[in-house]
């Protein structure tokens, strides 16, 4: 019996993920064929950067701490306590910024789009557009798409900007790295790819979580319990597809043998 539920529920999974890429095919013909509504998109844009800030600032600062902590003291007694600021700068930027941004907002965002969808389309407002001879396509999943691209970037940016302030002022204050040679193995560590490439994940990871939540809210069905299934497995399902996704878009930009550290020293 437990297997059969197992299954059924495998099953059903598989077809909402199915949905949610055909969902992503309709996104692009509508976002090329069709005007994209401004007052709806800015409202998410307020709900996705704005709104989520704080708690994204939060988590990459003590984030940026905690890594700095564990990261001085074993390179201290290496000899290479110079290097710390460089270090802590390539795995903000090129991981921890831009995935951590992303749990954040799946978590937040995510799960308020499949929640807020999902009730819409429990109650019968989904009809009732369609009635109307509004595509909710255009007015719900294409203001969210574009809020989540265009923010996550912004957020993950300012992400990386604050944990490289929390490792700094870990490593001044706690074993008394200079400033001044923190920043300048930042620098020497970073290069304008990393940064680009910090961009480009947090852009994919954006549509990923507006996308799967929406789609999660289109298919949802069975009232009250139906939408609480559907936010959670919404936002499950966000998550697995930012770390899959961070695999290989890690393995395609960053191939090959590394030149950072040699630089950096």
């Amino acid at each position: 019996m437990a297997q059969a539920v197992e299954f059924s529920s495998l099953t059903q999974w598989s077809r909402r993920l199915f949905a949610a890429v055909m969902l992503t095919g309709q996104v692009v013909i509508h976002l090329i064929s069709r005007p994209i509504h401004r007052r709806n998109t800015l409202d998410q844009m307020v709900a996705v950067g704005p709104e989520s800030l704080v708690i994204a600032l939060l988590t990459a600062s003590f984030v940026g701490m905690v890594f700095t902590i564990q990261v001085t003291r074993e390179f201290i007694n290496f000899g290479a306590g110079t290097a710390v600021g460089g270090v802590l700068a390539l795995t903000l930027v090129r991981e921890l910024a831009p995935v951590l941004t992303a749990v954040v907002l799946a978590g937040r965002v995510g799960s308020a789009f499949a929640a807020e969808i999902g009730t819409m389309k429990v109650t019968e407002q989904i009809d009732a557009l369609q009635i109307l001879k509004t595509d909710p396509i255009d007015y719900l999943v294409i203001p969210r798409v574009v809020a989540c691209a265009l923010m996550l970037p912004v957020l993950t940016l300012l992400s990386f900007i604050t944990g490289m302030t929390g490792g700094l002022l870990v490593a001044t204050t706690l074993y008394g790295i200079s400033q001044t040679v923190f920043i300048d193995s930042a620098q020497g560590f970073l290069s304008t790819w990393d940064l680009v490439a910090a961009v480009i994940k947090a852009f994919v990871f954006g549509i990923l979580i507006a996308v799967i939540g929406s789609s999660w809210g289109l298919t949802t069905s069975g009232g009250a319990k139906g939408v609480g299934q559907s936010t959670t497995t919404a936002v499950v399902t966000a998550l697995l597809a930012i770390f899959i996704s961070n695999f290989f878009l890690s393995w395609l930009m960053f191939q090959g043998t590394g030149s950072a550290v040699v630089g950096g020293l």
